[in-house]
């Protein structure tokens, strides 16, 4: 596939994701709460989280929604990490936070079962719009390291990086 086809390919993913979102709206129950900033260009994001137990034991991601506003990298970016999350351990979900951040500065891609996460790899090359697709990766790795089920307030993903 040539690369005018691949990059082709990407936007459609995204804006797919950007126009029908499977993952809008709210878990019920609401196990984790976070509200996610980015202060560059406005995005918000509210990530609410369901929890559960899988056979194993391990505290699982039984469901996550997402509310918001923002361009269509940063809901896109939220819809498929949902995807991409649901079912998973929360140890599965942080360490998979750091390969996002990972696949965004060229050090990292998502194997073949995983793939859909892989075309926001071309959001990299306009830096400024990295933290536009993190945002809710940066979001989700806040909710699950609370403690508390509700945090109030938002975290902003502006201390982050650019890559």
């Amino acid at each position: 596939m040539s690369l005018d086809n691949l990059r082709t390919l990407y936007q459609q993913v995204i804006l797919e994701h950007y126009k029908k979102p499977r993952h809008r709206g709210r878990t019920q129950p609401v196990d984790r709460q976070q509200r996610g900033h980015n202060p560059s260009c406005g995005d918000t994001i509210d990530l609410t989280i369901a929890l559960g137990t899988n056979e194993q034991g391990e505290t699982i991601i039984q469901d996550i929604q997402f509310e918001g506003e923002g361009c269509a990298i940063a809901m896109a970016s939220a819809d498929l990490m949902a995807d991409a999350l649901r079912g998973q351990p929360v140890s599965q979900a942080l360490k998979m936070v750091e390969q996002f951040q990972a696949m965004m500065k060229g050090q990292f891609e998502f194997p073949h079962e995983l793939r859909k996460l892989n075309v926001m790899q071309g959001v990299a090359q306009f830096p400024v719009r990295i933290k536009c697709a993190t945002l809710a990766w940066h979001t989700l790795r806040a909710a699950l390291q609370q403690d508390q089920a509700l945090v109030n307030g938002f975290v902003s993903n502006e201390e982050e990086q650019e890559c």
